[in-house]
């Protein structure tokens, strides 16, 4: 605890210096309306709404939609505040602005524990540490889609958005016809009032409610909703279908050149000697352009051509000398050593830094009866989008164009303006549709590439793709990961300390030097995203210490979806059916006896074992495995059945329970949770990235393998507990804790743990 708020008295001076003290509620980030046009036409009412003289409302939207619905669910909170159906709000796409930045990612970085941050049991050092942290959040105004926090984010202000414009619509017209404004209502976009028998469509009072005042409002009581808590059909499910859709790679511009790019087999090599020759003999080539290190990729170099496919060959026949990396190879089985060396030197005398501390372990530890041990691996993971890493740019008149498929807009503009050595003013950004982020699209290397070689085409648009074997071999990967876990057992059978100790990278530094350099400290602060999924476990266990230790393997690492709970979750959940093992206690029942002060947590798992049959009897050959994790502010239990066909295992069913707070749109919440876990899946069962001598072994599909259609379980069913509190995250929680699930399911069948991942060696 002392650890934390150490970390959250730190935020709140960071805060006070930058922004002062001083209220900002949500309406701070409203932002302002413009002056009514003097011709027809859309009338903007705040920085998030438009109103079109037919009715239809046009939608500022700041997140980026990379499959996770989150177009759809931010239009259905307008649509529920305006009264009008989801087909009238039309997206488009929203500038720089700090109104459009993302506070609640932020505030999610700060590493609070179950126990002080419940809906409705917040501590007051928790509360001033998110006020803080948002203040800040807001001031800085940085545009991101991740964290699952985008509807967390807009689901005060977008609804407080709208709800204005609805009282500036009803004041228009309560005016122009002198009725009282509580007697008019909206029904599906046209305002009427029944007694007078008037009704007209509220576009026509969009000049006259851009100029009316209204003072204070609310967004709807939720016993009114309409929309909210629907299944309604996603937005953008009919351009996906038909094709229509358009992809960062499907951007076509006139003139249009595209290129493809060669780095060093060895991470952090360079080029030396490059022989063109025969590149520039292929038809289609047009210039080979060199490049520098850009964004945190490594310097490479690239090949321009009439297109992708020209530009590839040319980019294969280059004859490159490359140049060791200054600072030695690095090779992932050394690495993965040193991490668990690391994190077992410092479990031995408590080093580390400790994200949650509290009573006395090694007292625990003196006086057990028992004490268990085990020591766990995670390996690097890649991303591997299913579309290519692209991005078009354009260079001209001083001018920057850039349509890329991110997740950062406001960095990816930054970094045009960088390389280029123009304004950000002048720096023009289209976001597309992103075909899988996972956080790869967090990062900007592609765009300064992209932009770096538009400045050699001589005023003509470039497209960059990266070949599948430069993303797979280049990616900024989830960092490999051990953890010493240790138990100590009292003579009354009671689990009565736990000690954490883990060792990795971290993420945030690096990603702040690579893409807010201005932001980079001097020295490394520890980082939430190390350690959770295992500081934040709700269990009631008396002592516990649970520390991470850093490291800096030189290998480039970044974001993957669902961060460090991907691979925590793991090593917590089982360690914890480990305990239950050993205690002789059924893992479901030895849980909950841990949840009494977690009433949240105990419903979700009680409603996936419920769901599952857990206790039932399984058809032979197999056994069910649990799970049960919180992240980004919601709560996930899976319990997966399993069996083994050919000795690897086969899941058959995984029941999903979750607690996500209030549903926006249940439909594609179950999308997210399924996705989630096939994407886990795929993970637990194969997913791993080998480096030796510095070079990545993995190069492509055939040996980085997904999970097939007939591999995946048939049926993934997903329950939703009630809830009122404010909506949690929903793309990422469903991944941390299926692993776990299906390795708990294993020990079942094969009576042997196993501690490393992937599953199937």
């Amino acid at each position: 605890m002392k650890r934390r708020s150490l970390l959250l008295l730190g935020a709140g001076a960071a805060g006070a210096l930058v922004v002062g003290w001083g209220l900002m509620p949500p309406r701070s980030r409203l932002g302002s309306a413009q002056r009514p046009p003097a011709a027809e036409g859309p009338v903007m009412l705040n920085g998030w709404l438009k109103i079109a003289p037919d009715g239809h409302v046009l939608l500022a939207m700041n997140r980026s939609e990379m499959g996770q619905g989150v177009h759809t669910a931010l239009a259905m909170l307008v649509a529920e505040e305006l009264d009008i159906s989801l087909g009238k709000v039309e997206l488009v796409e929203a500038g720089p602005s700090k109104i459009y930045g993302n506070v609640a990612m932020f505030v999610g970085s700060l590493p609070l524990h179950p126990k002080d941050s419940e809906p409705g049991h917040e501590t007051q050092g928790v509360k001033a540490g998110r006020w803080i942290v948002s203040k800040v959040a807001r001031e800085l105004g940085i545009s991101v889609t991740g964290g699952s926090s985008s509807v967390a984010d807009a689901w005060d202000v977008l609804r407080l958005a709208a709800a204005t414009a609805r009282a500036q619509l009803l004041g228009a017209a309560s005016l122009q016809w002198k009725l009282p404004r509580e007697e008019l209502q909206i029904v599906d976009g046209v305002i009427g009032h029944a007694g007078a028998k008037q009704s007209a469509h509220f576009g026509q009072f969009a000049k006259e409610a851009a100029a009316t005042p209204v003072s204070t409002v609310q967004p709807k009581d939720p016993k009114t909703w309409r929309l909210v808590g629907t299944r309604a059909p996603r937005t953008d499910l009919a351009d996906k279908v038909n094709g229509r859709a358009r992809f960062g790679i499907d951007v076509r511009q006139p003139g249009q050149l595209f290129a493809s790019v060669r780095h060093s087999p060895v991470l952090g090599g360079s080029p030396g000697r490059v022989d063109v020759e025969a590149a520039m003999k292929l038809p289609g080539v047009e210039r080979v352009v060199r490049l520098n290190p850009l964004g945190g990729a490594t310097a490479a170099v690239a090949v321009v051509g009439r297109s992708t496919w020209h530009a590839k060959q040319g980019a294969q026949a280059l004859d490159i000398e490359w140049r060791a990396p200054p600072a030695g190879t690095v090779d992932s089985a050394r690495i993965a050593a040193s991490l668990e060396a690391a994190a077992r030197e410092a479990a031995a005398r408590q080093g580390g830094f400790a994200f949650h501390k509290q009573g006395d372990v090694q007292a625990a530890s003196a006086a057990a009866t028992r004490r268990i041990e085990a020591v766990y691996h995670a390996p690097y993971l890649a991303h591997a989008a299913m579309e290519p890493m692209n991005c078009t740019a354009q260079v001209k008149d001083g001018r920057v164009e850039v349509w890329v498929p991110t997740q950062v807009p406001d960095m990816a503009r930054a970094m045009a303006a960088r390389v280029a050595g123009v304004d950000v003013r002048n720096v023009v950004l289209h976001v597309t549709y992103l075909g899988g982020g996972f956080g790869r699209r967090l990062e900007v290397d592609v765009v300064g590439q992209a932009v770096r070689i538009a400045m050699e085409t001589n005023g003509r648009p470039v497209q960059l793709t990266w070949p599948r074997e430069e993303d797979t071999t280049h990616d900024f990967y989830r960092p490999a990961g051990a953890a010493v876990m240790q138990a100590s057992v009292d003579d009354k059978g009671a689990v009565s300390g736990l000690s954490i100790t883990s060792a990795g990278d971290l993420i945030t530094p690096r990603w702040i030097e690579r893409g807010l350099p201005a932001l980079a400290g001097p020295i490394d602060a520890p980082d939430k995203t190390a350690s959770e999924g295992l500081f934040d476990l709700p269990y009631a266990i008396a002592n516990q210490r649970i520390a991470h230790v850093a490291t800096k393997s030189g290998v480039p690492i970044g974001f993957w979806r669902s961060v460090g709970h991907s691979h925590n979750a793991f090593f917590s959940e089982c360690f914890i059916d480990e305990l239950a093992h050993e205690l002789q206690q059924d893992p479901v029942a030895f849980r909950l006896s841990m949840l009494h002060d977690m009433p949240r947590h105990a419903a979700v798992l009680k409603l996936a074992a419920d769901k599952a049959g857990w206790g039932k009897p399984l058809a032979a050959g197999r056994a069910r495995g649990v799970a049960l994790h919180e992240s980004f502010g919601s709560i996930v239990a899976e319990v997966a059945e399993v069996s083994l066909v050919d000795g690897k295992p086969r899941v058959h069913r995984v029941v999903c329970a979750a607690d996500i707070g209030t549903v926006v749109n249940p439909g594609i919440v179950a999308q997210q949770m399924e996705g989630a876990v096939i994407f886990g899946l795929s993970a637990a069962l194969y997913g791993r990235i080998d480096i030796e001598g510095g070079a990545v072994k993995q190069t492509n599909f055939p040996d980085l393998p997904l999970l097939k259609m007939a591999d995946a379980p048939p049926v993934i069913e997903t329950h939703l507990v009630q809830s009122v509190n404010p909506p949690g995250g929903v793309g990422e929680p469903g991944t941390p804790p299926i692993a776990p699930a299906v390795a708990n399911a294993l020990f079942v069948l094969t009576q042997k743990r196993v501690r490393a991942l992937p599953l199937v060696s």
